[in-house]
């Protein structure tokens, strides 16, 4: 998927699509987040579909629930999915800064004749 260090820098426009590429499967990953911390929320507190996409809105971003929670199933979903909310960033972080510094570490090790 990347190039090795004897190959020549990717052009602009490819490192653009490597970019895209890198941030729709970001995208997908954090959406599939949302979408699953909406059901837990549906599913462990019966909020409304709005206050469900609020508070996993909210924990995925790093903020915390919003709604108090009532039940014993509801606090341990929210545990987990705050841990697993941090996990999440991590991932797409690497994900997207990827690319980045690839090419920085390759433009480094360009060999020079």
């Amino acid at each position: 998927m990347y190039e090795h260090r004897s190959q020549p820098l990717m052009t602009r426009q490819a490192f653009l699509r490597r970019m895209v590429r890198h941030a729709l499967v970001a995208s997908l990953i954090v959406l599939g987040s949302l979408l699953a911390g909406i059901l837990g929320y549906r599913l462990t507190e019966d909020l409304a579909w709005i206050d469900a996409l609020l508070n996993a809105a909210m924990i995925l971003g790093g903020m915390g629930p919003v709604n108090t929670l009532h039940t014993t199933i509801g606090k341990l979903f929210a545990a987990f999915y705050a841990l697993y909310a941090g996990v999440v960033f991590i991932l797409t972080t690497g994900i997207i800064g990827a690319p980045f510094v690839h090419r920085l570490l390759h433009r480094f090790h360009l060999e020079r004749d």
